[in-house]
């Protein structure tokens, strides 16, 4: 009786130190999440006024620039994460991780969307 006690009470592992996969994809998810909002508030300072498209005012002298500049380390630093974050779930074979991927791709595009709508 003395050692189902004994073995009931102190746990027979070690707590893991590892960090679940299934919480690397969701905090990496979020961090693109944030990094989608980063990037369309970035790339609005260079969307078209509304009031200057229903006068028929189309300037782009610099816009496509100021566009490229204030958005480019975003995309760049974005597009390096998920690169590192999509070969960790092909050579860990954490599938299940792929599904945070794959919707973090969806936010992208979505993102990528508004952007181009507004110009």
């Amino acid at each position: 009786m003395e050692s189902i006690m004994h073995d009931t009470l102190e746990p027979s592992k070690k707590p893991s130190w590892r960090f679940p996969a299934y919480r690397l994809g969701l905090t990496l998810f979020i961090v693109n999440v944030i990094g989608t909002i980063v990037y369309l508030f970035a790339a609005s300072f260079s969307w078209a006024i509304p009031q200057e498209r229903e006068l028929g005012l189309h300037s782009t002298t610099g816009e496509p620039f100021t566009w490229a500049i204030a958005v480019f380390p975003i995309y760049a630093f974005f597009a390096l994460l998920n690169l590192a974050w999509g070969a960790y779930i092909c050579f860990k074979k954490r599938w299940r991780s792929g599904y945070f991927w794959l919707m973090t791709a969806a936010v992208w595009l979505i993102a990528v969307w508004i952007d181009f709508a507004h110009h």
